[in-house]
């Protein structure tokens, strides 16, 4: 099988890693002295396969991967790993505190609904006829405290689909990989100011807090108005950076604009919510959540943001 490419260059101060992954162009940034390009390189390799294992585990488009046997045992208790718990654990408490309207068994509206742009809504009849296989609350979950891993009963003709954590998940995972990786190369004397790492897998951001003579990492917001334009740059220290909105998937018909996030209750797209919401947290899976959990919540968003007391940006 081809290896997948992870290519490093040197950009004036940095070492910039380019690689793609869950559809999405990635970039991972060191800032480590020139002379350390091999160091970079070992660096970004495992970041990236970090990345590329998890896409290949939950991935929903693979026939053959751990996720597409959840599903071909679906009708029965299945044995699931720590990781996949930690996952769906964190699942069902999004679940709960959105009142249901962050529900992992709602991919399955990707059947009838395509955001490509265009003006096609599906027919009201074939999104009512996938109402009755959503539901989290329809799915048997055991969560068990050993850390050992739980027990799933995903009823027949139901799906689930992590995308809502996926590439959150992955940019946490990958940042601290490296980081382990970097502690053991330039040992306890420099632990506590090791150089900063950023990890950005289309537009959902992971960084470590740099050293004080670093700069902040700066990065930007993509705007809602032009495609691969930034509206505004912020500055990133430590911690997760995420975007939640419809600059790229959504449909318009008869003037109106209808966004890619979904209300699992209705089966069509959300009314009256901003067009992007941008969350700083301490991780990019917080970050994601809170951005997704604001756009759910419509034109209550930015009532739902203040409440968390975390840093954001909106986009009408």
């Amino acid at each position: 099988m081809r290896t997948r490419q992870v290519k490093v260059s040197w950009q004036g101060s940095l070492f910039l890693a380019r690689f793609d992954a869950m559809a999405s162009p990635c970039e991972i940034l060191l800032a480590l002295p020139r002379e350390q390009q091999s160091l970079a390189e070992k660096l970004a390799r495992i970041a990236a396969e970090e990345v590329w294992r998890i896409e290949a585990t939950y991935s929903r488009y693979r026939p053959d991967n751990f996720f597409a046997r959840l599903h071909q045992q679906a009708g029965q208790w299945q044995e699931v790993d720590a990781e996949t718990t930690r996952l769906l654990d964190f699942a069902d408490q999004a679940w709960q505190l959105s009142g249901g309207l962050f529900d992992i068994t709602s991919g399955i509206l990707r059947r009838v609904w395509s955001f490509d742009g265009s003006d096609r809504l599906p027919d009201p009849d074939a999104v009512a006829a996938l109402l009755p296989r959503i539901g989290w609350d329809q799915v048997g979950w055991e969560s068990r405290t050993d850390s050992l891993g739980g027990r799933l009963f995903l009823p027949s003709g139901m799906e689930l689909d992590l995308g809502g954590l996926g590439k959150e998940y992955a940019a946490d995972r990958a940042l601290g990989l490296a980081l382990q990786a970097l502690q053991a190369a330039l040992g306890s004397a420099q632990s506590a100011s090791l150089p900063g790492l950023l990890v950005n897998l289309g537009g959902d951001l992971a960084a470590n807090a740099p050293p004080s003579e670093q700069a902040p990492w700066r990065v930007g917001i993509e705007s809602t108005a032009v495609e691969n334009q930034a509206a505004s740059l912020l500055e990133l220290t430590r911690g997760g950076l995420a975007t939640s909105g419809d600059s790229r998937r959504y449909l318009v018909c008869d003037g109106k604009r209808y966004g890619h996030l979904l209300n699992p209750k209705t089966g069509w797209p959300l009314q009256k919510a901003p067009r992007s919401v941008t969350v700083s947290a301490p991780t990019c899976v917080q970050s994601g959540l809170v951005a997704s959990l604001a756009l759910l919540q419509g034109e209550a968003a930015e009532t739902f943001l203040k409440q968390t007391g975390l840093a954001y940006w909106l986009a009408a």
